[in-house]
């Protein structure tokens, strides 16, 4: 039987008296210090106050530091975050989807990117982030929605959704259970605010750099197409079968710039590196270094070219004398390879979702899908010393 009041009253009774006697009576013990005292003493308002806790872009920055230090001072230790959830309905938590497994979010540098954007903003500052990995086994419909649905549903208060496969049924349940949510980079939904680039647009500025360096023999490293474990050498069938919208976005734009230059699908060494790390950069590197003949190679982001840069090292394959290698995303460790890449803004692109998912829980339900914002951000073609004009022959 689950206890009453009274009945947590009556076992109160068993405290030891010897703890008893080191109570103080009640006009004796420290009475709490409230948000209303500390407005008083700061000559301001009650919401003033929680703003300066809660939503500190709703007063001055000089008049937030003037409340926390007068409650500092009188020893308020900020709201309830328990009764401020209570009040609103909230847990006080956001998620975040991310495309594999969960130690991928702490050693990929796109995702801490995007996580030290999101922990950038004021109004995030005391709220928790839960972490939800993609499950395999439901984006290839052999496991139970159930289980994804149980982690979502009333464990957060918004999402954001990173660079998701197409038709994951865990978007589609958030959608479903009206949990407001943040799109970045994929899947592109109807009515959903969305932060990302142009990623077609960026793949054929990618791919044209190296056709202006005439290059004709170039290779191509893909991420992942799919999220079920396949790699190796990529068929138009493998590619029109792709539901990771970034990576197809990117190819797309590689074999548009190939085609104006007169290269078919065909021309192109495609190699799908089935994961997102390291390791599976390495594997595809070793598969296209075995092909021969490339002059040059285009990799959907930088951690698979700075594998191939590190696997050509190893083989002795000089770059870019022998091989142009150009990347996509310009994490930190570009700068220090010397790595060509397409830039785009990481941390910005955390920032604007969490700026946005703000919003949402901040707004009424029924103007939640009203104009869903779509932020597309800009990249740029930085050239460092892995790409290189190829010299023609004299005849």
């Amino acid at each position: 039987m689950k206890p009453t009041v009274e009945d947590v009253g009556d076992a109160a009774c068993t405290i030891p008296s010897s703890v008893l006697q080191e109570l103080k009576p009640p006009s004796e013990m420290k009475r709490t210090v409230s948000m209303k005292d500390v407005a008083l003493a700061a000559g301001v308002s009650q919401p003033a106050v929680s703003y300066a806790y809660n939503k500190p872009s709703e007063i001055s920055e000089a008049q937030r530091e003037h409340i926390l230090k007068v409650a500092k001072k009188l020893g308020y230790p900020g709201p309830s975050v328990r009764g401020g959830s209570l009040r609103s309905g909230r847990v006080g938590a956001i998620g975040l989807m991310i495309s594999d497994e969960l130690p991928y979010a702490f050693v990929d540098p796109s995702t801490t990117s995007l996580l030290r954007g999101i922990g950038e903003i004021g109004e995030l500052a005391n709220v928790a982030l839960a972490l939800f990995p993609l499950q395999k086994d439901l984006v290839n419909h052999s496991g139970a929605p159930g289980n994804v649905s149980l982690a979502v549903r009333g464990f957060v208060d918004g999402l954001i959704v990173y660079n998701m496969p197409d038709d994951y049924p865990a978007v589609a349940m958030a959608s479903n259970q009206n949990i407001p949510f943040v799109v970045v980079d994929a899947p592109i939904l109807k009515g959903v605010p969305f932060v990302g680039i142009d990623d077609f647009g960026s793949g054929l500025i990618q791919m044209q750099h190296l056709l202006d360096l005439r290059h004709s023999k170039i290779g191509i490293i893909a991420d992942r197409l799919r999220p079920d474990g396949v790699r190796g050498r990529v068929t138009q069938d493998r590619f029109h079968q792709a539901t990771e919208n970034v990576v197809r976005a990117r190819l797309e734009g590689y074999l548009s710039a190939g085609k104006a230059a007169g290269l078919a699908f065909e021309d192109l060494t495609i190699v799908e590196a089935g994961g997102f790390d390291d390791a599976s950069g390495r594997w595809a590197a070793e598969q296209m270094l075995a092909c021969k003949g490339l002059t040059a190679v285009a990799a959907t982001s930088d951690v698979m070219a700075l594998a191939l840069l590190k696997v050509a090292g190893e083989q002795g394959v000089a770059v870019p004398e022998q091989l142009s290698v150009i990347g996509f995303d310009d994490i930190p460790e570009a700068a220090g390879a010397g790595l060509t890449t397409i830039r785009q803004p990481l941390i910005e692109k955390g920032r604007h979702a969490a700026r946005l998912l703000t919003e949402l829980l901040n707004a009424p339900p029924s103007k939640r899908a009203a104009g869903a914002t779509r932020v597309i951000l800009p990249t740029e073609l930085v050239v460092r010393s892995t790409t290189k004009s190829r010299r023609k022959k004299r005849s």
